[in-house]
């Protein structure tokens, strides 16, 4: 079932006050405790909510240097060397890609020379034949998925009030 009008109710208020209870979204959002719970449970089972734990700041613990290493493999490798990237503790997210390199690593230091130590690091893992690395100089938008779940939503209820069918 796609996320609806209340689905993307419930998820902007999760998103926006995280630390309330169940109790009080439904007090805010006007409906019974079971239908908001029957509702939660289900975007958790479809996967929708992945999480419930608070988000925390590299910069507040002490390494505010983000950058992006682009992670080239020698070829059948690629599960081998993303074994070991988990292994990096300052390697906060990788992602196999296209394009140029075959992973691409966010990467948090305390400083630069940290960062060149964790960037030499890679570079001596079996299998990484070279890196690319561009450091992220001022963050522009902040990782959000409200505006995403805000369009999700809306497109939903056009294609429910057009009978099922998209416009």
């Amino acid at each position: 079932m796609p996320v609806d009008e209340l689905d993307t109710r419930i998820l902007r208020l999760l998103i926006e006050q995280p630390r309330t209870s169940v109790r009080e979204y439904a007090r805010v959002l006007g409906i019974a405790r079971g239908t908001l719970q029957a509702r939660l449970d289900r975007l958790e089972r479809d996967g929708v909510i992945t999480g419930t734990g608070p988000f925390l700041s590299p910069a507040a613990l002490g390494h505010p240097v983000l950058a992006f290493v682009h992670v080239e493999v020698t070829q059948g490798h690629l599960e081998e060397v993303g074994d070991a990237l988990a292994a990096v503790p300052e390697i906060v997210e990788a992602f196999s890609i296209t394009g140029g390199g075959d992973l691409l690593t966010r990467v948090v230091a305390r400083d630069n020379g940290h960062l060149e130590d964790v960037i030499q690091r890679l570079i001596r893992l079996p299998g990484v034949v070279r890196t690319r690395t561009e450091v992220a100089l001022r963050e522009r938008v902040p990782f959000r998925l409200l505006p995403l779940v805000e369009a999700v939503g809306r497109a939903s209820d056009t294609t429910r009030a057009a009978g099922g069918r998209t416009r």
